[in-house]
């Protein structure tokens, strides 16, 4: 089923969800795609009227307005730099507006501070939900990437510099994206990708997506397959010491070869660099993350209650990267909206 070319983004008035917008502008602008911009708000289960008995009417203009402003300097920051954007302000939980939303639109794209903390894994954000059940490919940019793009211009913060003595160095801060790391005079650039390769259908249906973000973007791709053989508290590690752990490497390497012979041969021009190391998935793709500009993982996910989450792979990845990740999770792959 071809995707339509059109990028949802949810925005809320912060810093994080400013850096997904320049990104989602970014790739608007690379592939040809419009922009659909969304603002939520939730109205109050109960009014202070309630406590004493009594009911009380809630006016919900002034959120509505809130929504709506929010929504304006958006939709103001994406046309002045290029893009085609509608807009729209829904009232709900932000998480079940845009999941429901995704499934009319080719990609997704959400903002994050990148915490990452238990109370966000308990709870469930807009970037913890949204991946796990939106039906299309999702894109979670955590504000920490503004720095990295700072880094890409070789701009630094002077201030740390001077006090830490690193040419490069740039702020802790998180509570600000930079004027120079993003916006219409500086978007955000995808130079490297990282795909995660294990042999499944979610996986072979992000390396897809890989490749077509590697192709929009210009890209360098490399696709990485864990193995986690070694002697420490690997969960191969309890295999018997006469295993040829070199051997098991090389046959999972092989198995990726033939994958990826096979995506080259079905986009001709398209080379990826193969990445077969001892360790497990979420460690290896955390750590790539730190020389990525963009990670990309598939998820199986569970039914039942299992199912609220992602997979333990790409719920650690989105929890723990430096750049920015996209995630394919099985609706996407079922529904058959995973590639282009």
């Amino acid at each position: 089923m071809a995707r339509p070319e059109v990028v949802l983004v949810g925005v809320d008035g912060s810093a994080a969800s400013t850096h997904a917008l320049d990104w989602a502008v970014a790739w608007a602008d690379r592939v040809g795609w419009s922009l659909h911009l969304v603002s939520s708000y939730t109205l109050p289960s109960f009014t202070a009227a309630s406590l004493d008995g009594g009911y009380a009417a809630f006016d919900d203009t002034s959120m509505a307005e809130g929504a709506k402003a929010v929504l304006d300097e958006a939709e103001e920051r994406a046309v002045a730099a290029g893009a085609r954007v509608t807009t729209s302000v829904a009232t709900g939980d932000a998480a079940g507006v845009l999941v429901e939303l995704s499934a009319d639109h080719g990609l997704a794209v959400v903002g994050t501070r990148g915490r990452g903390g238990f109370t966000e894994r308990l709870l469930g954000t807009v970037s913890s939900a949204l991946p796990a059940h939106a039906h299309c490919p999702v894109v979670v940019v955590p504000l920490g990437s503004a720095k990295r793009d700072m880094w890409h211009r070789g701009v630094a913060d002077p201030v740390v510099e001077a006090s830490t003595g690193d040419p490069g160095a740039v702020a802790e801060r998180d509570d600000v994206v930079p004027a120079e790391a993003v916006g219409p005079g500086g978007r955000p650039e995808v130079r490297r990708i990282v795909v995660g390769v294990d042999g499944s259908p979610q996986a072979e249906a992000a390396l897809t997506q890989a490749i077509e973000q590697a192709q929009a973007w210009g890209a360098e791709l490399s696709a990485v397959a864990g193995v986690p053989v070694g002697s420490g508290a690997g969960l191969l590690a309890w295999l018997p010491s006469n295993i040829d752990h070199e051997q098991v490497l090389a046959d999972v390497s092989a198995g990726l070869d033939a994958i990826i012979d096979k995506h080259e041969a079905l986009h001709p021009g398209t080379r990826i660099r193969r990445i077969v190391l001892d360790g497990t998935g979420a460690e290896l793709l955390t750590e790539f993350s730190t020389a990525a500009d963009l990670v990309v993982v598939g998820s199986r996910g569970r039914g039942g209650f299992r199912g609220l989450l992602l997979g333990s792979t790409s719920q650690a990845v989105l929890h723990h990267s430096a750049c920015p990740v996209l995630v394919v999770n099985r609706h996407c792959h079922d529904e058959g909206r995973s590639g282009g």
